[in-house]
């Protein structure tokens, strides 16, 4: 899934402890639109499936319950994990364009009867690996120096 933004449910920061104003990151287009447009067109070109949503970020490391999975689409998030979000807001802090992709390895909990587990996790995404890293590859390949 191609991150068109985020919700940071736990609302920590990697900033906690720094002064200055600087601090204060601006995340309007956290995720930046040109390069989302870039990884999206590569995607198509490549005729792979590559959606796009809004991640909310659980502080983990269990997963999430059904009523927090429900909470989330609630508050309109397509997908949930456990990272991303704090090195977001890092690297916007430090001046960066942000490019962030999800490879989303399971269903919620409470959306199917799949038992969660870390193994299921690690082997799906095995499972879609190849596929993952070489669009991923592409996009790496067609970003502007």
């Amino acid at each position: 899934m191609l991150i068109s933004d985020h919700l940071n449910l736990p609302q920590r920061s990697p900033l906690v402890g720094r002064t200055g104003s600087e601090r204060f990151v601006n995340m309007v287009d956290a995720y930046d639109p040109e390069l989302k447009r870039l990884a999206a067109q590569v995607a198509q070109a490549q005729g792979a499936m590559l959606f796009e949503g809004v991640y909310a970020w659980f502080l983990g490391p269990q997963f999430e319950t059904p009523a927090e999975i429900r909470m989330a689409r609630l508050l309109g998030a397509d997908a949930v994990g456990m990272s991303t979000v704090p090195e977001t807001i890092l690297a916007r802090y430090l001046g960066l364009r942000v490019l962030a992709l999800s490879f989303i390895t399971n269903l919620g909990a409470g959306l199917s009867a799949e038992h969660l587990s870390h193994a299921h996790t690690l082997s799906q995404a095995q499972e879609g690996s190849a596929k993952a890293s070489r669009l991923l590859a592409d996009i790496i390949g067609q970003l502007p120096c």
